[in-house]
Order: C-alpha cells, then structure tokens, then sequence
C-alpha cells in the first residue's frame, strides 16, 4: 500500500503573486483536508464475483437460458442491482448464472419479470426481413432499368 501513495502524483493549483513556504504548506494541508473528507463512492451495477461476494452478505445465483443478456444488463442497471454474470460453457447452448445479493432479492424479481416482458415483446415483433417484405410487395416496383438508363444519358448530356 506505502508503494502505491508512493507513486501517486498529485496535480495542485495555486493562485498566489509569491509562492512561499507558508502558502505551499497551507495548500497541502488543504487539499489533505480534502481528500479525508471525500468518500468513496461505493461501486453498484455489473461487477466480477469476486467483487460482489466480497460485500456485507451472501450471494443468491439465478440462471439465464436465454442469450439475451445485454438486455438483462439494461434492466439490472435501470433498477440499480448489483450482480455479476458468468457464463457456464458446460452445457450447449451456454447457459448465464446471474449471482446478486441477498438484500435485492424483491428487487432483482421485479428485474427478472421486466426482463422476461421485454423478451415476450420482442419475440412478438416481426422481424425487419419480414416487415420489408410486405412492404416490397406492397410498393409499387422501382423505376424500369431503361428510364434509369435514360436519366444517365440526360445528365451526361447536361455536362
């Protein structure tokens, strides 16, 4: 630990017509004042395991077979949960355990519920190849290769 605030720099602005030893001092003495007084912010949203088993409680697990994590990830960041994701590879397909703490149990089951809505959502929705497709036979056709090639012409000529 001495060899890391070892090798910390510190950048220090002071505003003064003469820089003397006094000042320098009280400047110092400031800024340490400072830095005891602010708090680290405690980290929360997606964390390693080891992180997350290293705070106050015991940690629950709940698996994921869908490959839809990211949206996990959005809901889980918008419910503030701490949680860690690790891939089990041992079974195909690989399969996401989902670790969280004990504390937000209420929460990350509210979580999971938005989580499956939304997935229930977006595999009600017609994909984009389908949707462009109806409209294709919708549309009427594009203009012919031979007005196409004529407009071509007309603007070589303009030239």
């Amino acid at each position: 630990m001495q060899e890391e605030s070892t090798q910390r720099t510190v950048a220090l602005v002071v505003r003064a017509a003469r820089l003397t030893e006094v000042i320098l001092k009280r400047a110092i003495e400031a800024y340490l004042r400072d830095l005891e007084n602010k708090e680290v912010p405690e980290k929360h949203g997606k964390m390693s395991v080891r992180a997350l088993m290293g705070k106050d409680q015991g940690a629950n697990t709940m698996d994921i077979n869908n490959g839809n994590i990211r949206d996990f990830d959005r809901v889980a960041s918008k419910y503030n949960i701490d949680y860690a994701i690790k891939k089990d590879r041992s079974e195909q397909p690989p399969k996401y355990v989902v670790f969280f703490k004990g504390r937000d149990a209420d929460v990350i089951s509210r979580a999971f519920k938005d989580f499956c809505d939304l997935n229930e959502r977006k595999s009600k929705r017609p994909s984009l190849r389908q949707k462009l497709q109806k409209f294709r036979i919708i549309a009427p056709p594009v203009l012919n290769k031979e007005k196409i090639r004529e407009k071509k012409l007309e603007k070589e000529a303009s030239l």
